[in-house]
């Protein structure tokens, strides 16, 4: 016996639009009252089309898409796999050359966001020195394995596993391993 489709309605799938629009409310702060009121719709209907029933309208869609400040595909789009996963060692790795360290970018800033994540493996001998990066750059480093020491070129800090560590991307810096087999998660956050 097969199992019966999402309900749709009009060719849509209401509970897709359901779940976009408590969602999308939750994430404006907003209670059902007030976004049926920016949107200009009963709160009887915006109450329905959150639980997954009625019959929305493209007109509807797209007030309360401009209600919420958020494009219409964004309530009728299913949404992007919440998961990626880079196995370890299968990232594209970037070597340095001033020092045995490796960046492997595991997230790039999506459009809209302005952060960079990586995975970083590094070894004892030489220190990794770091221009300053664009005006207004934070880095930040959570160890996984090994010892570490990062930071400011003139106050560089000493890490140990679990340890965190944030400071300014946009003055000199350092990054050295203390330890064989040292890795690391860097995020680089631009504003």
């Amino acid at each position: 016996m097969t199992q019966p489709d999402t309900p749709r309605s009009n060719g849509l799938p209401l509970d897709r639009i359901a779940a976009a629009l408590r969602r999308e409310r939750t994430r404006a702060g907003l209670s059902l009252s007030e976004l049926a009121k920016r949107a200009g719709i009963a709160k009887s209907t915006l109450s329905q089309l959150e639980a997954a029933h009625g019959k929305p309208s493209v007109e509807t869609l797209w007030a309360l898409g401009v209600a919420l400040d958020v494009p219409f595909s964004t309530l009728v789009d299913p949404v992007a796999p919440a998961v990626q996963v880079i196995r370890a060692g299968q990232g594209p790795a970037v070597p340095s050359d001033q020092a045995d360290y490796a960046a492997t970018l595991l997230s790039a800033s999506p459009p809209g966001a302005r952060r960079d994540l990586y995975h970083l493996a590094v070894e004892p001998g030489s220190v990794r020195a770091s221009d300053p990066h664009m005006p207004g750059t934070t880095e930040h480093i959570v160890v996984g394995r090994g010892r570490l020491r990062a930071g400011p070129a003139d106050a560089p800090v000493e890490l140990g596993p679990g340890d965190y560590l944030g400071y300014r991307g946009d003055l000199p810096h350092i990054c050295e391993a203390l330890a064989p087999g040292t890795t690391c998660i860097l995020i680089m956050q631009h504003t």
